[in-house]
């Protein structure tokens, strides 16, 4: 863990401290600046001690009924029970998250504003927005929550009844089937274009803001078909409401162990699977940052939090700062390259 040593330096028996000669007005000039720093430390250590001092804002970039922000109302009572101040979940969408991404980057870096970001917010916005914040430089990681898979979803009017007769359908009708995304760049729109590309079909992209007004829109069947998240859309799969074709993952989920990948389906290789972290703004120190990874892990193992999680389809994983940081960059550079190839452009 990096060290702020100016303070470790004064935080030293004075014994231990390096020695030196000062003479005059740069010995004046020292012992100003060496009571400001001290001070300035004190006051710092202080209030890393007290956090969270009022309650604690968990920005997500996304409207209710999305996987961001499922997750978002399961971890934070625990996180308000544990840490004596309530979470409060702050939803604040558009511009495929950058807002809620923006206003992290631009908060003040006390521990009080936390940003919950799914992957895509921070990997594929810098290669479809001019972005007045840098993803990398202005947040800093502190742990992955969770991971979930996508699942190839049509309303029951559709007539497919898998993912085979729907690449026929689509095959034989090219750009005549409109499908559903939370908004250009985001987890659904990707996930729905790796896989029309991988498998050879054309269909439409229908952009809307948020995952919860293009599910919404897919039960009623306008559009007619999405690459949803499982946290969001397998009740609706459950209920009848929606029909499930294959899921992105590696093997087949465990809420939906019936239902085949994509992989399986003639199309080995493939898999889709996105991440949702915890991010504060960059100046945040490091003990706070260490607070909250700390306090967000002791969450995720509640036993209420993991069968809430495992039920919506939500895996759990975590990270250290660094890992999450090196996992950012190099999907920064790979969905760079596949929004290259796509010829997707940001709005």
């Amino acid at each position: 863990m990096k060290r702020d040593t100016t303070c470790m330096a004064f935080a030293l028996p004075f014994h231990r401290r390096p020695r030196r000669h000062r003479t005059g007005r740069n010995a004046a000039n020292a012992a100003v600046f060496g009571m400001a720093t001290a001070m300035a430390c004190a006051t710092a250590v202080a209030a890393e001690l007290s956090y969270p001092t009022r309650p604690v804002r968990l920005l997500v970039g996304f409207p209710p009924g999305g996987s961001t922000d499922a997750l978002a109302r399961i971890i934070t009572p625990k996180l308000g029970e544990s840490m004596g101040q309530t979470w409060v979940v702050d939803n604040r969408g558009g511009a495929g998250g950058n807002v809620a991404a923006e206003m992290a980057a631009r908060a003040n870096p006390d521990g009080h504003t936390v940003f919950l970001a799914l992957n895509t917010q921070l990997t594929a916005s810098p290669s479809l927005y001019k972005l007045p914040f840098d993803v990398e430089k202005d947040l800093q990681p502190v742990t992955i929550l969770a991971t979930h898979e996508h699942i190839v979803l049509v309303h029951p009017t559709m007539p497919v009844k898998s993912l085979k007769e729907l690449i026929a359908l689509a095959r034989q009708k090219p750009g005549t089937i409109d499908y559903a995304s939370s908004g250009i760049g985001g987890s659904l729109h990707l996930a729905a274009e790796l896989l029309k590309r991988r498998a050879g079909f054309d269909i439409t992209h229908v952009a809307f803001k948020g995952a919860g007004p293009a599910i919404a829109a897919v039960l009623g069947g306008e559009p007619p078909m999405m690459v949803g998240a499982v946290p969001s859309t397998v009740g609706h799969v459950a209920s009848g409401k929606l029909r499930a074709l294959a899921t992105t993952g590696p093997k087949r989920h465990t809420v939906t162990p019936d239902l085949p990948t994509v992989a399986e389906l003639g199309f080995p290789g493939f898999e889709n699977v996105a991440w949702l972290g915890l991010f504060l703004p960059a100046r945040t120190p490091a003990p706070i940052r260490d607070r909250v990874r700390s306090e967000a892990i002791k969450a995720l193992q509640a036993p209420e939090v993991r069968a809430t999680m495992a039920k919506l389809g939500l895996d759990q994983e975590t990270s250290t700062p660094a890992e999450l940081a090196a996992r950012m960059k190099a999907e920064i550079a790979q969905l760079a390259a596949i929004i290259k190839a796509a010829g997707i452009k940001g709005e």
